[in-house]
């Protein structure tokens, strides 16, 4: 018998004193404040909570050890410091996703009761136990600092907010997540819900010759095991290619150690996971596919039997590159590499499913409610409107929960059973599960004239896309269309290859394969400099795009601000020592000739509540904070009225929440319908209103693909454009980075700082440390710490220069931030090591520790 207290009361704990207090907790108590976010491996820092006065990991901590001890979780903190730092963390934009947040209260409550008065220098190395993907850790440390001061009775300016298109308006729901008082999938329990867990494949490439699942199904207080047998519907699915199968039956073979053979439901999560592991599978071993390059060549094992390991080539050729070449007073070239990274989002992949209706309800964390749907009902074999997807706003996505993963396993299980069950994968499940970035190989030549122009580009570029197709073919697609960079380039001769491999699939990821060739071409930039005595900030702004100039797909641009981005950063940049610089510009919407569009419902429920439904997932980025402040300027509507919900049963079906363009679309819906709302309300008041619906809708259908044989391609609706700086200290390290980024009109002055904070931190930790190198099919390590994720401590002063050059198409002349803010990033940080030690870097990660 353990006594402890607990949240203020006293407790006594009579279980098994070597569970963990994470899972007692969340398992035992419900008490979901305290996060799990790596599995108990000690890394993430969500978990934590008060023992004793100190910051400890609840994941680390056995109850044995918890005999008198006062232990305190989110619940327990007093009620001036929870009140005071839930509202600074909103009001100071700390808080995206929020999968991190209380944790990162928590470790803020421990040095409150040790060093009431901190540095910032302090108040960051407090923090670092503890991972935030979303932030860059700036806002973060505001918040902490400005709780601090108001604990000690010092005066601090008010917060001045403003629902304004271009005010600093808090994030919706921030302060109750910053809490922990908003359920992740992950938090939710419903009344006899049963668990489920997935056997995964043991080898990346085999022949499956005998599933044996009759040790698991005796095992008490299991419900049930499935096989792909077990699927009535469809069990191929995919984004663009229906290659993936929902889980591998007998005499079909395996292509990465991700794929599920088969899955178990129990009473319990812990019984779940002991029958998948007495589940026997006879395998055919067979040698995987790993070499990208090898993968690609006519003679190698297909890793899909009877089709090409080249998923697609996409090429682009207009100009005379020969000539251009021939006559160049300058060429740099040579081989440049980026590496494999995960996504690193803190919410592991989780959903609940449950019959409803002759169909089922399903509590998705995906980024795209709509499709989620249409892919589990084919699963199924029912009509989408059999199945209502609720997405709920997740932990972070980052491109990383595109794809289907648990959604459809879940579902199947629920509708087959009739039964409601969660299932949540471990962190090293996910990291072998979810698709990563592209690795991406690229052979690349810049020409330029005498007088520094740039003349031509060459590029022969490889991605490896894994198992599985997933947006593979779209990255690559982008590494084509971003080649030239941020300038006008009237030649090229590119290519990229999309190349399945036996690897862990490769989809999308932020940035969606142009921080991968901007890191080549930018290096180019620097070396002709250096050949031809160029400045390096004149020859950027010399070639820089503007209105009019053309892409490397021949798109004609338009609401062009890059050469305001240089001018903002020019003089910092000439003044420092040692300093990287590189330029960036990233689409806005998926375009390539697919369409982006959006639709929205308006519902005046009562005159104190008005509900706005779209379609797009809410993963920190901001879309519900958006869709309020358009709706509140175009209609005058009291902001903190207005509630968003995003449920398929609305009916204003939405794609994948991707490419950044969340915002636009969604804007553009809104104010179409606005323009109703607006008339109605000229003559009536809101009240009079009540019970009424308004739809809007905003449809993008003129984009073609790049390479089209047209007068004039338009492959993107609208781009971001951007100017990186990064200046080193005298040791040769990061001290700080500059960000000028031309965002149209800045929606959210604060949520618009924190994407691109955010990004940059992502950003330094792909030029830097951050990797998941595979062998022979296997990822090197599935520890959360060894992907290199950048802590607190490590991270440099961070600059972000706001410019607003208005975009034809983007709502009040807005473009997308999402993505832009690490496009630049590494090339600028190469470049910058260059200065320090003369060596010209051509892969990344640039400081891996070993």
């Amino acid at each position: 018998m353990i006594k402890l207290t607990l949240n203020g009361n006293e407790y006594i704990y009579q279980g098994d004193t070597d569970q963990s207090l994470l899972s007692h907790l969340r398992n035992d108590l419900h008490i979901f404040t305290a996060k799990d976010g790596c599995s108990g491996q000690g890394t993430c820092g969500a978990c934590t909570v008060e023992i004793d006065g100190k910051a400890r990991l609840a994941c680390k901590t056995p109850m044995s050890k918890l005999d008198g001890a006062v232990v305190n979780t989110i619940e327990g903190l007093p009620k001036d410091f929870k009140s005071i730092i839930g509202k600074s963390f909103a009001e100071k934009g700390a808080v995206q996703c929020g999968f991190c947040s209380p944790g990162m209260i928590m470790r803020s409550k421990a040095l409150f009761n040790t060093n009431p008065k901190p540095s910032r220098d302090e108040i960051y190395k407090a923090i670092s136990p503890n991972i935030c993907r979303c932030t860059g850790y700036v806002k973060i440390v505001d918040a902490v600092e400005e709780t601090f001061a108001k604990l000690r009775g010092e005066n601090v300016a008010s917060f001045q907010q403003s629902a304004a298109i271009g005010g600093r308006y808090p994030k919706y729901q921030a302060e109750e997540t910053a809490l922990g008082a908003r359920d992740f999938v992950d938090d939710m329990y419903f009344e006899g819900m049963m668990h489920a867990a997935l056997k995964f494949s043991d080898h990346p490439r085999a022949k499956i010759i005998k599933i044996n699942t009759s040790k698991a199904a005796q095992l008490e207080g299991v419900e049930r095991v499935f096989t792909g047998a077990d699927i009535p519907g469809e069990q191929f699915q995919g984004l663009i290619f229906q290659d993936w199968p929902l889980m591998i039956k007998e005499g079909q073979v395996t292509n990465y150690i991700g794929d599920v053979v088969a899955g178990a439901v129990a009473k319990t999560e812990e019984i779940a996971r002991r029958a998948v592991e007495l589940i026997e599978i006879e395998y055919e071993v067979l040698t995987p596919v790993t070499d990208m390059h090898e993968a690609a060549k006519p003679n190698s094992a297909q890793v899909h039997s009877g089709r090409s390991n080249v998923l697609e080539t996409c090429s682009i050729e207009f100009g005379d590159v020969e000539k251009a070449f021939a006559e160049a007073a300058y060429v740099s070239g040579g081989e440049y590499e980026t590496q494999r990274i995960e996504h690193a989002f803190l919410e592991t992949e989780t959903a609940v499913a449950m019959p409803e209706n002759g169909g089922l309800k399903l509590y998705t964390q995906g980024q795209g409610a709509y499709v989620d749907r249409k892919l589990v009902a084919k699963v199924l074999g029912l009509d989408e409107e059999k199945i209502v997807a609720v997405q709920v706003q997740n932990g972070g996505g980052f491109g990383g929960k595109e794809d289907l993963t648990v959604q459809g396993h879940v579902s199947l299980y629920a509708y087959l059973l009739q039964k409601t069950v969660k299932l949540h994968l471990t962190r090293e499940e996910s990291l072998m599960m979810h698709p990563k970035r592209h690795p991406v190989w690229m052979d690349i030549k810049l020409a330029c004239d005498k007088n520094g122009n740039f003349t031509a580009v060459r590029l022969d570029a490889i991605g490896d896309t894994g198992a599985y197709a997933s947006v593979g073919t779209k990255v690559m697609e982008r590494v084509v269309g971003h080649v030239t960079g941020g300038y006008t380039v009237p030649s090229v001769n590119i290519k990229a290859v999309t190349a399945y491999t036996n690897n862990i699939p490769c989809g999308a990821m932020r940035g969606f394969g142009v921080p991968q060739v901007i890191f080549a071409i930018e290096s180019c930039i620097d070396d002709i400099c250096e050949q031809g005595g160029f400045d390096r900030w004149e020859i950027r702004f010399q070639n820089a795009l503007e209105d009019g100039a053309k892409t490397a797909t021949g798109q004609k641009l338009y609401g062009v601000g890059l050469k305001k981005t240089l001018l903002a950063v020019k003089e910092q940049f000439q003044s420092a020592k040692y300093a990287g610089i590189a330029t960036g510009i990233k689409n806005t919407g998926v375009g390539n000739g697919m369409l982006d569009d959006s639709e929205v419902k308006i519902d005046i429920v009562d005159k104190q509540t008005v509900v706005v439904h779209h379609g797009w997932t809410e993963m920190g980025q901001g879309v519900h904070t958006m869709a309020i402040q358009t709706l509140h300027s175009e209609t005058g509507i009291d902001p903190a009225i207005i509630q968003v919900k995003v449920e398929t049963d609305a009916g204003v079906p939405t794609g994948m929440t991707t490419s950044s363009r969340a915002t636009a679309l969604v804007a553009n819906a809104i104010i179409d319908a606005s323009k109703h709302i607006k008339k109605d309300l000229e003559e009536s008041s809101l009240e009079a209103l009540v019970g009424r619906t308004y739809r809007g809708k905003y449809v993008c259908d003129w984009t073609c693909a790049p390479g089209a044989e047209v007068d004039d391609p338009k492959i993107h609706f609208a781009y971001g454009y951007a100017t990186q700086v990064v200046i080193l200290n005298d040791e040769g390290k990061v001290d700080k980075v500059i960000a000028a980024h031309d965002a149209g009109r800045i929606m959210n002055q604060t949520l618009f700082e924190g994407q691109i904070e955010g990004a940059v931190h992502m950003g330094l930790g792909y030029a830097l440390t951050e990797d998941f190198p595979m062998k022979d099919g296997y990822p090197v390590s599935l520890k959360y710490n060894d992907l290199g994720v950048m802590r607190a401590k490590d991270m440099p002063q961070v600059e972000v220069i706001g410019v607003e050059e208005n975009d034809p198409v983007g709502p009040y002349g807005a473009k997308g931030i999402g993505e832009i803010g690490l496009c630049p990033t590494a090339g600028a940080v190469a470049n910058a090591l260059y200065t320090f030690d003369g060596v010209r870097r051509k892969k990344l990660p640039m400081q891996r520790k070993k």
